[in-house]
């Protein structure tokens, strides 16, 4: 169907509502017809949802930013899932004769949204950016690599700043070890935190994809699965140290994401797991407790689509 035009002050301009007289009550117009050459042709159709899309980075550690323009007649965006990227967990290490073995911690995961409607401005750029995952501290007895989970942003040309999520940090070494001693000390991954910023919309209704007439209410698909939610990310697991030559430790598993829904990453083997959808790497247990070797946290992403919601 072509778009619709009216004149207005003379100039053509597309019209994005309709309304008629229900029973002497104004009512928008879900779908209007006019007659072609004899035939009755949809000539105008209400604004109904988009399709979702999903910004996400990269498994290889990296950001990724897009940008996209509000369509014509929307002025809300529907945030699915949003979530900082998860923070590395920490490596475990075994000693030589140091009366101990130390199993690496977890990292935090990243601060989060499910499903929240934002207002947006029709026309306007919006950029997207979902951080990057953090990679695991590969550390045996001082710190080695690894890095925080990156923030995830939206933000728009017209609206400004929509929200900032910021990603889970990196469990670390606070006090390093040596192969026959000391035991080094440890710290765990702590949670990002949430910064809304942008109009929530609480209240009101908007046609689906299918043309049906939804309550925002409705919206109840993300990880959550409730709706309006939003909050802090999670810390890791913490580990230490146990005591006697060649004792078994565990890791700490990642800080899980979305309000506890997504489980943080193991390090323990077998089947060493990253942490996926913001969620922290796991710590890598001794090397008499299963495995030393970490895990990364999971990427940010923003799941997302534009709505026209009506009081």
């Amino acid at each position: 169907m072509a778009n619709t035009y009216g004149k207005v002050s003379g100039s053509f301009e597309e019209i994005t509502e309709i309304y008629g007289k229900v029973s002497g009550t104004w009512e928008e117009v879900d779908e209007a017809y006019a007659k072609v050459s004899g035939v009755w042709e949809e000539v105008f159709i209400a604004f109904r949802a988009t399709s979702f899309v999903t910004v996400r980075g990269t498994t290889g550690g990296s950001p990724v930013t897009i940008t996209n323009v509000v369509p014509q007649g929307a002025n809300a965006i529907h945030i699915q899932a949003a979530v900082g990227g998860g923070g590395g967990g920490l490596n475990g290490v075994d000693y030589d004769k140091a009366g101990g073995e130390s199993a690496g911690s977890g990292g935090g995961s990243g601060a989060y949204i499910s499903d929240k409607i934002f207002s947006v401005t029709e026309g306007e750029t919006l950029t997207l950016t979902a951080g990057a995952l953090g990679i695991l501290n590969a550390g045996g007895y001082s710190n080695s690599g690894g890095s925080n989970g990156g923030t995830t942003t939206l933000s728009g040309t017209t609206t400004g700043s929509i929200f900032n999520l910021t990603g889970g940090t990196l469990a670390v070494i606070t006090s390093n070890g040596g192969v026959q001693g000391p035991l080094r000390q440890n710290t765990n991954g702590v949670a990002g935190s949430a910064t809304l910023t942008g109009a929530a919309i609480t209240s009101g209704t908007f046609k689906d994809s299918a043309g049906v007439t939804q309550n925002v209410t409705s919206n109840t698909s993300g990880p959550v699965g409730t709706f309006n939610q939003s909050g802090n990310g999670a810390n890791g697991i913490l580990r230490v140290n146990c005591g006697g030559d060649n004792c078994g430790i565990q890791g700490g598993a990642g800080g899980a994401s979305y309000a506890g829904n997504i489980a943080g990453g193991t390090g323990q083997n077998p089947g060493v797991a990253n942490g996926t959808r913001g969620s922290g790497g796991g710590g890598g247990s001794s090397n008499a407790g299963g495995g030393p070797v970490a895990s990364n946290g999971g990427p940010g992403e923003i799941i997302y689509r534009f709505l026209r919601v009506n009081p």
